[in-house]
This record gives C-alpha cells, sequence and structure tokens, in this order.
C-alpha cells in the first residue's frame, strides 16, 4: 500500500499519543504530509520524530480544541497549499475511572465532556469542512466510541458526548456528501494506549473485566483502529459516508 495516499496532506488533532499518533504515523507510512495537533509539545515532537523515521514528513501545531482560534490556525497550518485533504478528530477526554450513575455524576465532567468531545469536535470540523467544500474533495474521519453506540452504566456524561459525536458526523455526511467530501466516524472498543494502562494500574481488577467485555478476549492495539481510519481516510472508501464503523472485537455486537 506504500505510496497510495501520496501528495495528500492530512491533520490528525490528538495526534501525540494513542490512536492519534497511530493514525499519523500510518498516514505518513502511505505517503500522507500530516500535520498533529495538540495540547503536549513533547508528545507531538515524538510522533513527528517516528514519522521522519519511517521517512515521511511530519509538522505539529499546538491548538487546544476548545479555543476557537487555535484549531483555525491548526487547521490553515494543515493545509500546505491551501489544501486539506484528510482530517482526523482524535482529540478529547473520556471518564477514566470516575464513574458514577447519573444523579452522582459531576456536573463539571459533564461540561468537560460537551466542551471537548463535543464542541472540539464540531470547531475542528467547521474548519475543516470550510476548505475541503471550497475543494470540492475530502475525508473526515471523527474518533468516537462504542459508547456511542450503546449505553455503558457510570458514564452517562461520556456516553452522552459519544453519541453527540455520532450525530455530527452523520448530520455533517448529508450536509456535504454533494460537495464530495465524506464525513465518517470509528467506533473502537477499548484500546491499549497510556490512558487505558493508567485506568488499569490504578485497578488491577478492571483488566479481567475489560477483556471479558470483548467478544474477541482481548483489547485492540492502536493500530488496528488506525488501519480503519486510514482505510476511510483513502479512496478505497470513496462510497462510503456517515457511517460509525464499530472497531470493537465484538463489544457492541452483544
Amino acid at each position: 500500500m506504500s505510496g497510495e495516499l501520496e501528495g495528500k496532506t492530512a491533520l490528525v488533532t490528538g495526534g501525540g499519543t494513542g490512536i492519534g499518533r497511530a493514525a499519523a504515523l500510518t498516514l505518513a507510512s502511505l505517503g500522507a504530509a500530516v500535520t498533529v495537533a495538540g495540547r503536549t509539545e513533547t508528545t507531538l515532537k515524538e510522533t513527528v520524530g517516528l514519522i521522519e523515521e519511517l521517512g515521511g514528513a511530519g509538522r505539529y501545531v499546538i491548538a487546544d480544541v476548545h479555543d476557537e482560534e487555535a484549531v483555525r490556525e491548526a487547521v490553515t497550518f494543515a493545509a500546505q497549499g491551501g489544501r486539506l485533504d484528510c482530517a482526523v478528530n482524535s482529540a478529547g477526554v473520556d471518564g477514566g475511572n470516575d464513574s458514577h450513575p447519573l444523579i452522582e455524576y459531576p456536573v463539571a465532567t459533564v461540561d468537560l465532556m460537551l466542551a471537548t468531545n463535543v464542541r472540539g469536535m464540531f470547531l475542528s470540523m467547521k474548519y475543516e469542512l470550510e476548505l475541503m467544500a471550497a475543494a470540492g474533495q475530502g475525508s473526515i474521519v471523527n474518533i468516537s466510541s462504542g459508547a456511542g453506540l450503546t449505553g455503558v452504566p457510570g458514564y452517562a456524561g461520556y456516553v452522552a458526548s459519544k453519541h453527540a459525536e455520532i450525530g455530527l458526523t452523520k448530520s455533517a455526511a448529508l450536509d456535504y456528501a454533494g460537495r464530495n467530501v465524506r464525513v465518517n466516524a470509528v467506533c473502537p472498543g477499548l484500546v491499549n494506549t497510556p490512558l487505558i494502562a493508567d485506568m488499569i494500574t490504578e485497578n488491577p481488577a478492571l483488566h479481567e473485566e475489560l477483556v471479558a467485555s470483548h467478544p474477541l478476549g482481548r483489547i485492540a492495539e492502536p493500530q488496528e483502529v488506525a488501519d480503519a481510519v486510514v482505510w476511510l481516510c483513502s479512496d478505497k472508501s470513496s462510497y462510503v459516508t456517515g457511517i460509525a464503523l464499530p472497531v470493537d472485537g465484538g463489544y457492541t455486537a452483544r
């Protein structure tokens, strides 16, 4: 598949770690010029270094998705020559081990989930779509969650934000299908990221429970999700838009 995305430009928000980093590396390995955006310069630099080790083209930009002007500037920076072919919106927060039934769920946590996962994704798409619609081409892939397709007890705020991300994805797909811009979401189950590792460290008994909830008997590696993301970015999925694709080891098939 090497060179499949040669000459394409891509932006990955949340590109410093986890799924975002894996997607950035895979896009770059296929020839795309990749810009990673996020809040932490250290991890973004690491991602760019890994891209360069692959012989790819990578840049980074500091951007907090809560800040509309920073998002606009990041999208503009990523659009080399004014063109943005692919955007992967991976920036977000989850509930970690902070589980509560709804009436005890902290309002501050709900506000954070909505501000980051929903408003942050909305702002990212707003400026990505502006460029893509003007160019008459492009693909956006939003990283949602299996929690956007089902309920999860104790995580009402997170689940609500992930359902909202899928709603944004479907509405945007319908808005811009006529401009040859595709918008899709990937819905991972649990993935072996630093965040999940921290959760397991805090609560070792959680690992067995997490594995048991996935019929394939394990949690995913970031690359397995990145492969689905890159397929949706590529022309191989040219007739696919408006979907929420589970990549979850059978979690939502129950």
